[in-house]
């Protein structure tokens, strides 16, 4: 047998081109169990109504007597739809070309730096925040970089202004709400992100400067509390500012893989030159188009788990703990010497939280009433209260 000549036979194995870099590597995911009490990654835990369950059923039946076609290649009736949503939840009007979509908010991600990121290039964040960023950069070949947070997990301009000057990214990418810690942004602080970022970015082959794309990831967006405005308040002000979005957790379709964003038309159509062709199926579309009829229902639950959450956030609180503001529908809490022993206790007692963030915290998912019962009732054990 003839090998590729970057692979190399030893015995009767081959050894792999592998990318420099990617050695040893594991993939992403949390720990996927089989226990009663699911709060680990941040799912809506209420699933969709038998009406929903019909309505997609029945547009992806129709959608099916087309596949022998490709779809809609920029998917024009999604993005309106997807424009109205926002409209109504936000109060921010959009055209649809300023929506783009993709199969979940990580290929979104995905598609920013592809088209902004790439040899030579940095994007900066500021941690602790969501775990796949580093990965979206190295799957890019983008340099990573990472300022810090505060001890109540918000961002000091004046830091995030020099981490800025010092690295000059190319993207800048902000969760707001963060995960792992809930923590929202004001607009005082994003709108001081895009200024410092107009011409802070890579130098263009003109030799002048460009803009360091902001990126404010608004996946748990919906769950935020009254008085916390979108960053899609000033995204007519900053057309170096991106929004996402996603389906997955206040619509309760996690399972569909439906991300989407809100930007300028311009940055859109950059997006649109690194996608694959066809990347949202038919029936991708279909089942979101139909979901977002049912946006009302849907979104109905949103309310309910904001109590839940700011109830679970009180109780921690009133047994001594220490918790993290949450705008999300998830909960940082701590601190413990041993937070391992306290996550592996929930579990033999059936309830799977995250073991995430900073050393000493834990982050629990908001469940329904039920659920959140049975894991007070297992933390109680655990810790001997």
């Amino acid at each position: 047998m003839t090998l590729p000549p970057t692979t190399e036979a030893t015995g009767d194995r081959v050894r792999l081109p592998l990318r420099a870099g990617l050695e040893g590597l594991e993939p992403y995911g949390a720990p996927q169990l089989d226990v009663p009490v699911l709060l680990n990654v941040n799912e809506n835990p209420y699933p969709p109504s038998d009406a929903v369950v019909a309505d997609i059923a029945d547009a992806v039946a129709k959608a099916a007597h087309g596949l022998n076609r490709y779809p809609d290649r920029d998917f024009a009736e999604l993005r309106s739809e997807l424009a109205e949503y926002l409209r109504a939840e936000s109060g921010v009007s959009l055209r649809p070309e300023q929506i783009w979509a993709a199969n979940g908010s990580n290929e979104v991600m995905l598609h920013l730096l592809q088209a902004f990121g790439g040899t030579g290039r940095t994007v900066l964040s500021f941690a602790p925040t969501y775990s796949m960023y580093p990965e979206y950069a190295r799957d890019t070949l983008t340099g990573w970089v990472t300022g810090r947070r505060e001890q109540d997990f918000t961002l000091d301009v004046d830091h995030v202004r020099a981490q800025i000057a010092e690295h000059r990214p190319a993207v800048i990418l902000l969760a707001s709400p963060n995960n792992p810690t809930g923590t929202a942004l004001d607009l005082a602080t994003i709108e001081a992100v895009c200024e410092a970022a107009a011409e802070s970015g890579p130098t263009g082959p003109d030799g002048a400067p460009t803009a360091s794309v902001v990126v404010v990831d608004e996946a748990y967006g919906e769950f935020r509390r009254e008085g916390t405005p979108s960053a899609l308040t000033v995204l007519d002000r900053y057309p170096h500012l991106a929004v996402s979005r996603t389906m997955s957790k206040a619509f309760g379709m996690a399972g569909l893989r439906l991300g989407y964003l809100a930007a300028a038309r311009e940055l859109i159509d950059y997006l649109r030159v690194v996608r694959l062709p066809y990347h949202l199926s038919a029936v991708t579309q279909a089942a979101a188009l139909a979901a977002l009829r049912h946006r009302a229902e849907l979104m109905s639950q949103v309310a309910s788990l904001r109590a839940e959450r700011d109830a679970l956030v009180d109780w921690l609180r009133g047994h001594g703990l220490r918790v993290a503001e949450s705008d999300a529908n998830f909960v940082l809490f701590g601190l413990f010497d041993d937070r391992h022993q306290v996550w592996n206790g929930l579990l033999e007692r059936g309830v799977l939280i995250r073991e995430v963030g900073p050393e000493g915290w834990l982050r629990v998912s908001v469940g329904t009433p039920q659920e959140t019962a049975a894991f007070k009732a297992a933390l109680e054990e655990v810790l001997g209260w």
